[in-house]
Protein backbone atom coordinates (compact mmCIF):
# COMPACT_ATOMS: atom_id res chain seq x y z
CA UNK A 1 0.00 0.00 0.00
CA UNK A 2 1.09 3.37 -0.82
CA UNK A 3 1.89 5.33 2.22
CA UNK A 4 1.44 8.90 0.24
CA UNK A 5 -2.10 8.25 -0.69
CA UNK A 6 -5.05 9.28 1.18
CA UNK A 7 -8.28 7.94 1.64
CA UNK A 8 -11.19 9.98 0.45
CA UNK A 9 -12.49 9.93 3.90
CA UNK A 10 -10.01 11.05 5.92
CA UNK A 11 -11.00 14.32 8.14
CA UNK A 12 -8.09 16.69 9.50
CA UNK A 13 -9.36 18.80 12.05
CA UNK A 14 -8.02 22.23 12.02
CA UNK A 15 -9.64 23.65 14.45
CA UNK A 16 -12.91 22.90 17.60
CA UNK A 17 -16.57 23.42 16.59
CA UNK A 18 -16.66 26.23 19.38
CA UNK A 19 -13.12 27.90 18.77
CA UNK A 20 -15.44 29.61 16.08
CA UNK A 21 -18.17 31.50 17.74
CA UNK A 22 -21.65 31.47 16.18
CA UNK A 23 -21.95 33.93 13.34
CA UNK A 24 -18.73 34.48 13.15
CA UNK A 25 -15.94 33.22 10.25
CA UNK A 26 -12.30 32.30 10.37
CA UNK A 27 -9.49 32.04 8.12
CA UNK A 28 -7.03 29.19 8.09
CA UNK A 29 -3.69 28.90 6.52
CA UNK A 30 -3.07 25.33 5.67
CA UNK A 31 -0.92 23.48 3.49
CA UNK A 32 -2.54 21.30 0.30
CA UNK A 33 -0.80 18.10 -1.11
CA UNK A 34 -1.46 18.27 -4.94
CA UNK A 35 -1.52 14.61 -7.02
CA UNK A 36 1.84 14.81 -7.69
CA UNK A 37 2.86 15.11 -4.02
CA UNK A 38 3.69 18.81 -4.47
CA UNK A 39 3.29 21.16 -1.44
CA UNK A 40 1.08 24.17 -2.08
CA UNK A 41 -0.46 27.16 0.32
CA UNK A 42 -4.52 26.41 0.46
CA UNK A 43 -6.41 29.23 1.98
CA UNK A 44 -9.67 28.48 3.78
CA UNK A 45 -12.59 30.60 5.03
CA UNK A 46 -14.60 28.50 7.79
CA UNK A 47 -18.36 30.14 8.77
CA UNK A 48 -20.50 28.85 11.79
CA UNK A 49 -23.91 29.81 11.76
CA UNK A 50 -25.08 28.08 14.48
CA UNK A 51 -24.97 24.30 14.34
CA UNK A 52 -23.77 24.70 10.73
CA UNK A 53 -20.39 25.31 9.45
CA UNK A 54 -19.91 26.20 5.53
CA UNK A 55 -16.14 26.35 3.82
CA UNK A 56 -15.15 28.20 0.94
CA UNK A 57 -11.51 28.70 -0.41
CA UNK A 58 -10.45 32.02 0.66
CA UNK A 59 -10.51 33.61 -3.06
CA UNK A 60 -12.99 36.05 -4.98
CA UNK A 61 -13.99 34.39 -7.68
CA UNK A 62 -13.50 37.96 -9.68
CA UNK A 63 -10.07 38.52 -9.19
CA UNK A 64 -8.71 36.30 -6.74
CA UNK A 65 -7.81 38.51 -3.94
CA UNK A 66 -8.55 37.11 -0.70
CA UNK A 67 -11.63 37.83 1.18
CA UNK A 68 -10.87 39.44 4.49
CA UNK A 69 -9.37 42.63 4.78
CA UNK A 70 -8.55 42.98 7.77
CA UNK A 71 -7.50 39.13 9.70
CA UNK A 72 -11.30 36.89 10.07
CA UNK A 73 -12.64 39.61 9.09
CA UNK A 74 -15.45 38.54 6.11
CA UNK A 75 -18.33 39.64 6.54
CA UNK A 76 -20.44 42.52 5.35
CA UNK A 77 -21.52 45.49 7.73
CA UNK A 78 -24.81 43.56 8.45
CA UNK A 79 -23.03 40.27 9.51
CA UNK A 80 -25.05 38.48 6.71
CA UNK A 81 -22.74 37.77 4.15
CA UNK A 82 -19.15 37.13 3.52
CA UNK A 83 -17.92 40.10 1.72
CA UNK A 84 -14.55 40.78 -0.81
CA UNK A 85 -11.89 42.75 0.51
CA UNK A 86 -11.22 44.54 -2.49
CA UNK A 87 -14.45 45.31 -4.84
CA UNK A 88 -16.91 44.91 -2.29
CA UNK A 89 -18.50 41.54 -3.85
CA UNK A 90 -20.93 39.77 -1.41
CA UNK A 91 -21.45 36.21 -1.12
CA UNK A 92 -24.38 34.07 0.68
CA UNK A 93 -22.85 31.83 3.84
CA UNK A 94 -24.93 28.46 2.47
CA UNK A 95 -24.20 28.19 -1.08
CA UNK A 96 -21.47 30.42 -2.14
CA UNK A 97 -23.13 32.54 -4.46
CA UNK A 98 -22.21 36.14 -5.56
CA UNK A 99 -25.45 38.06 -4.95
CA UNK A 100 -23.87 41.77 -5.76
CA UNK A 101 -20.56 42.83 -7.27
CA UNK A 102 -18.51 42.49 -9.85
CA UNK A 103 -18.53 38.86 -10.01
CA UNK A 104 -22.26 38.67 -9.88
CA UNK A 105 -23.62 35.14 -10.48
CA UNK A 106 -20.63 33.18 -9.61
CA UNK A 107 -19.50 31.22 -7.18
CA UNK A 108 -16.65 30.97 -3.97
CA UNK A 109 -15.21 27.14 -4.35
CA UNK A 110 -16.64 25.36 -1.69
CA UNK A 111 -14.81 22.97 0.47
CA UNK A 112 -16.03 20.03 2.39
CA UNK A 113 -16.17 20.39 5.92
CA UNK A 114 -17.28 17.99 8.74
CA UNK A 115 -17.73 18.00 12.29
CA UNK A 116 -16.51 15.35 14.38
CA UNK A 117 -16.10 14.37 17.92
CA UNK A 118 -16.66 18.60 18.69
CA UNK A 119 -13.92 19.47 16.15
CA UNK A 120 -14.40 21.12 12.68
CA UNK A 121 -12.97 18.98 9.67
CA UNK A 122 -11.43 19.53 6.34
CA UNK A 123 -12.60 16.49 4.16
CA UNK A 124 -12.05 15.31 0.42
CA UNK A 125 -8.57 16.49 -0.14
CA UNK A 126 -4.83 15.74 1.63
CA UNK A 127 -3.38 18.03 3.99
CA UNK A 128 0.26 18.77 5.06
CA UNK A 129 0.44 17.58 8.55
CA UNK A 130 2.62 18.95 11.16
CA UNK A 131 5.11 16.36 12.32
CA UNK A 132 5.48 15.78 16.01
CA UNK A 133 8.06 18.24 17.54
CA UNK A 134 9.62 15.12 19.63
CA UNK A 135 10.16 13.10 16.42
CA UNK A 136 7.77 10.60 17.36
CA UNK A 137 4.79 9.41 14.09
Amino acid sequence: MNEQRTQPNTAYAICGFNDIPSQRAMGFHLMIVDEDGSHRPWLIVVVRWGKRVFGYLNKCPHNGVKLDWERNQFFDPRGIRLMCSKHGSTFELSTGRCVDGPCKGSRLTPVALTVLDGDICVTGVRLVEEEDPSGES
